[in-house]
């Protein structure tokens, strides 16, 4: 049956992801913090567009999320994906944001939190993104954990991922994806993927090796009623395409130093060290970056078309 249920009375879809969701069809959801946020201008706006177009590629309809002059968008035609890529007053807009942005008329990019709630809510339940926040390092002493974590312990999207980015404490974010009851496939993978690498270190219980198969659990979750909380699909980069370990250990540990130094905390945190990781490793992290988000993306895709098959 069809995924959609009618969205909200903010919700402005797309004719395109309309039909699609009336008519049962594959769509997969994409945050728009990361082109607003997450990667340098120009590349931002590319990236965006390519993305799109891997997800058309392998037969689902892209559906973009971010706010704009009081309105939820799902789907964006090029004139506000170039926008929301251009504009530098762009808010990056959590859960907790999306009202006061939308009552100030504003653009407002979303993170997975809120690409994630909002997807449920216009009945998208296929979501790809490049990697996951987390419990931050310091965390027993600064209490600085991602709304990511709580946001997808709530809604039943299953989320195509390259893991936990892997600036975060991924042992601590680990134990609180068990807690929060959010479910992890590591498709093709026995080990929990670090976003630039390949292995964190840290294993994954449960191994998938098609999009059959994850669209047979997402089914068997909703059978069973355990559909409350996400479904984390992780795809890692390969490990001849990863960003090279002992690099990004040494600018890690640099960039945490001078983010401390510099009073840098909360969500200014990411950003600041992804910059941080692009300009030390000379953009290499832009290209791990960017074959992550194209790999997620047409693997949500397959996803999606194998679920609307089964439905």
């Amino acid at each position: 049956m069809p995924a959609a249920s009618v969205p909200p009375p903010a919700f402005d879809l797309t004719d395109e992801v309309r039909s699609a969701l009336e008519r049962g069809r594959a769509v997969v959801a994409l945050e728009s913090t990361i082109i607003s946020h997450g990667l340098p201008r120009p590349d931002n706006l590319r990236v965006a567009r390519e993305v799109e177009a891997v997800v058309r590629s392998h037969g689902a309809v892209p559906a973009t999320i971010a706010l704009a002059h009081g309105r939820v968008r799902i789907g964006l035609d090029d004139e506000a994906l170039a926008a929301i890529a251009a504009n530098a007053n762009v808010v990056k807009a959590g859960v907790r944001d999306i009202a006061p942005v939308l009552v100030g008329g504003g653009y407002g990019a979303t993170t997975v939190a809120s690409t994630a709630h909002l997807a449920a809510l216009a009945g998208i339940t296929v979501f790809a993104t490049g990697g996951l926040g987390g419990v931050h390092r310091e965390a027993a002493k600064t209490f600085d954990e991602s709304a990511d974590l709580i946001t997808l312990s709530r809604v039943g999207t299953t989320v195509v991922c390259a893991g936990v980015k892997s600036i975060l404490d991924v042992p601590a974010t680990l134990e609180r994806l068990e807690t929060l009851g959010i479910g992890l496939l590591g498709f093709g993978t026995d080990r929990f993927p670090g976003f630039y690498l390949a292995d964190s270190g840290l294993r994954v219980e449960h191994r998938v090796e098609t999009a059959v198969e994850v669209a047979e659990v997402m089914a068997a979750r909703a059978a069973s009623g355990t559909q409350t909380s996400a479904l984390l699909v992780l795809n890692p980069v390969s490990a001849g395409e990863q960003l090279d370990p002992a690099l990004h250990d040494r600018v890690l540990h640099a960039a945490l130093d001078a983010a401390a130094a510099q009073g840098i905390r909360g969500k200014d945190t990411t950003p600041y060290l992804l910059a941080r990781l692009h300009d030390a490793t000379q953009g290499r992290s832009l290209a791990v970056n960017t074959r992550i988000i194209s790999a997620n993306a047409a693997l949500a895709a397959q996803i999606a078309v194998a679920a609307a098959a089964a439905r």
